[in-house]
């Protein structure tokens, strides 16, 4: 099985609405409710993918019930969610129909105790136990030190369960430090993270902290992948207009899956760019459309850039 892990989930709220104005009242014409946080959109392409994937991390209170139930009610996922007395936060996405533009607006998460890490790192430890590959995922709820993710990955690494990294700011460097096996930051992590805003450069500074392979999000323009063996450039054949949310996540669903199956560099960047692609054309984080990707996959562009440093 797949195991992802999303420390600060949500109940993602998508609304659409005919036009967005600011100042104004607006009638909703579709609403979606979703069990999110990245681990758990990456869970959902994951098992659509034919993955058996388990979710884990932190729910609490009356918006974790319903994030639950969703869940349960999907059969998608398998649940491992340790309670916390907080109450799990709420991510509201808004939707322009007339120009395929969102707006998203996400709460900051429960504070966690000790007790309540301490809980949930015995139940981590004993999921990797049965997990052929870990993703870490997502903004860290509040409480938490900034080196969570860095213990997560040794305790992935004293496992052996190869392990993939995705989030940002000072969590993302330190969990950079522990050496997982691949991170994937959008450009602007990057910058953020190197202060180097050409992405080639970024990514080889990444490896050089710590991170055996890096995949780069470019948003529109596809995913930049640098690794001990060798370097690589994917992107779609056309650009696709709709709700990017999500996206970032079907692409890490792509990159795992593709690691759990063996396949070469360059065929999990193409699933991974196919997947991200066809995510924009979904109603929700954590779908895509399956008849976009199969559309996309084999136009999917991937080039191979200078040998890595």
């Amino acid at each position: 099985m797949i195991l992802t892990v999303t420390l600060n989930a949500a109940l993602d709220i998508t609304y659409r609405v005919p036009r967005l104005r600011p100042h104004g009242t607006h009638r909703v014409t579709e609403v979606v409710e979703r069990p999110g946080g990245k681990g758990l959109n990456v869970a959902r392409v994951l098992a659509s993918l034919g993955h058996r994937a388990v979710v884990t991390g932190f729910v609490g209170g009356g918006t974790g019930d319903a994030l639950r139930r969703l869940l349960a009610e999907s059969g998608q996922v398998t649940d491992a969610l340790v309670p916390v007395a907080g109450t799990t936060r709420r991510t509201v996405s808004v939707v322009d129909a007339a120009s395929g533009d969102t707006t998203q607006l996400n709460e900051p998460g429960p504070q966690v105790t000790v007790a309540e890490w301490d809980a949930f790192t015995d139940r981590y430890t004993a999921l990797l136990r049965d997990a052929s590959a870990v993703a870490l995922c997502g903004s860290l709820p509040p409480g938490l030190p900034v080196g969570s993710y860095a213990q997560l990955v040794r305790e992935a690494h004293a496992a052996r369960v190869p392990v993939l990294l995705d989030t940002s700011g000072e969590p993302l460097r330190r969990g950079i430090a522990a050496r997982p096996d691949l991170v994937k930051p959008n450009a602007e992590e990057l910058a953020g993270l190197t202060g180097s805003t050409e992405p080639m450069r970024a990514a080889r500074d990444t490896r050089r902290r710590g991170a055996h392979a890096v995949a780069a999000s470019l948003g529109p323009d596809g995913m930049l992948l640098v690794t001990s063996e060798g370097v690589w450039r994917a992107a779609p054949p056309r650009r696709l207009s709709g709700n990017p949310t999500g996206a970032g996540d079907s692409a890490v669903a792509g990159l795992l899956s593709g690691l759990v199956e063996g396949l070469p560099w360059p065929e999990r960047l193409a699933r991974a760019v196919a997947l991200s692609a066809a995510t924009v054309r979904a109603v929700a984080a954590g779908e895509f459309d399956r008849t976009t990707y199969e559309e996309l996959l084999p136009r999917v562009t991937v080039t191979a850039q200078q040998a890595a440093a």
